[in-house]
C-alpha cells in the first residue's frame, strides 16, 4: 500500500472493523454482533473494493480463529460477501433511513442464507420445501426464552441495527469534527 491509501479515513475505517471483530469476542447474546455491520460499513466505505472484502473478511476470520470454525462457515462469509457488495449500493446515499433499510436488509440476507445451510446440511430437516420452511420457523425462534435475547433472528436484527447505529454514526461525528476523514479516498 502506498502512502495515499494509509491515511487518516483508512486508519479510522479498519479500527472501526477490528473493534467490531473483537466485540465478537466478548460475551454477548447469541447473534447479537458486529458481523453484517462490518461488512456493510466496509463495503460502503472502502473506496477500493478489493479492500471492501479483503479487510472485513479478514477481520471475521481472525475473530474465527479464537471463536471456533463450525460447518456453516461457508454460508456465513457467503452472506457476510453479499452484505459487503449492499455497501457498495449504499456509498452515496448515506443517511439514516438507508443505513436502517440497508441494516435489516442485511439481517435478512444473513438469516436466508444461513438458514437454508442449516437445512441443506441438517439431516433433522427434510430436503424439500416443507423442512426448508421448518429451517426457517426454527432460526425464527431459536433461543425464545428471553435468558439469550428475544430470539435468533431478531437479536441479529438488533444486533445489526445497533452496530451500525454505533459505526456508521461514530465515522459521522468523526467526519465533522475531523474533516480530513470526509475528504481523503481509500
Amino acid at each position: 500500500m502506498n502512502n495515499k491509501t494509509i491515511s487518516p479515513r483508512f486508519i479510522f475505517i479498519i479500527s472501526v472493523i477490528i473493534i467490531g471483530a473483537f466485540m465478537r469476542l466478548i460475551p454477548h447474546w447469541p447473534n447479537f454482533t458486529p458481523i453484517a455491520a462490518i461488512a456493510l460499513f466496509g463495503g460502503t466505505y472502502f473506496g477500493k473494493k478489493y479492500l471492501a472484502f479483503i479487510v472485513p473478511i479478514a477481520a471475521l476470520f481472525l475473530s474465527d480463529l479464537i471463536i471456533g470454525f463450525h460447518s456453516n462457515m461457508t454460508a456465513v462469509y457467503a452472506s457476510f460477501a453479499i452484505i459487503v457488495v449492499l455497501g457498495f449500493y449504499l456509498r452515496n446515499r448515506v443517511k439514516v433511513s438507508s443505513v436502517i433499510i440497508a441494516s435489516l436488509s442485511s439481517s435478512v440476507i444473513f438469516f436466508l442464507i444461513t438458514n437454508f445451510a442449516a437445512w441443506l446440511g441438517n439431516p433433522i430437516y427434510p430436503q424439500n420445501f416443507i423442512g426448508l420452511m421448518e429451517s426457517y420457523t426454527a432460526g425464527l425462534i431459536f433461543f425464545n426464552n428471553g435468558t439469550y435475547g428475544i430470539s435468533f433472528f431478531l437479536n441479529n436484527v438488533f444486533g445489526t441495527l445497533f452496530y451500525n447505529g454505533l459505526f456508521f454514526g461514530c465515522f459521522y461525528l468523526a467526519q465533522l469534527k475531523f474533516p480530513v476523514l470526509a475528504k481523503s479516498k481509500i
